[in-house]
């Protein structure tokens, strides 16, 4: 009796492992997605979810890259993903902008962190201001992490710079955007 109840625990840890796993933010992958994911593989990869082509044509014709947007069978967006080719369903992906919490990394970032999550378990090798946000570059995990010009409380729509020590503690992760080089 103990052994079956033994068996039927190690295999439950291992099934909500391979759950976690899919979520999993790494340098060179998320989840299932590697470096190596063609286009043509993500209705496969994402068969629960819902996969939209935004192609450069139609109204999107002036757009310089596809993109594919994945949203759960609910609605809400998941991530998009932009291949490193235009037109090309052999295409690898290029970069994953990430919009859901359940994304993390092995140390526990994600959308819900905050600067402080960020800092005390990466290093930010490079900040570079927008209009509206302040990228931290990660190159530990070949990541960007935007955070809002109005979380660090800076006027949006200017140039400035933006060191790491302007940068509030509990200042909110605005998206991660992953890149596959």
């Amino acid at each position: 009796m103990s052994r079956i109840v033994s068996i039927l625990i190690v295999v439950l840890l291992f099934i909500q492992c391979k759950k976690e796993d899919q979520n999993i933010i790494a340098k060179g992958q998320l989840g299932m997605l590697t470096s190596t994911t063609q286009v043509n593989e993500l209705e496969a990869i994402f068969a629960k979810d819902s996969v939209v082509a935004n192609l450069g044509e139609g109204d999107f014709a002036n757009a310089e890259y596809d993109e594919y947007q994945v949203f759960e069978k609910g609605g809400k967006h998941l991530l998009t993903l932009i291949p490193k080719e235009q037109h090309d369903t052999t295409s690898t992906i290029e970069s994953i902008q990430i919009y859901d919490k359940r994304y993390k990394t092995v140390k526990g970032l994600n959308l819900s962190s905050t600067f402080k999550d960020i800092i005390e378990n990466y290093t930010v090798n490079k900040v570079e201001s927008t209009f509206s946000s302040a990228v931290l570059f990660v190159d530990e995990l070949n990541v960007t992490i935007a955070i809002d010009k109005k979380d660090i409380g800076i006027r949006e729509f200017g140039i400035q710079d933006v060191r790491l020590d302007q940068i509030p503690d509990l200042a909110k992760i605005k998206y991660f955007t992953l890149w596959f080089d």
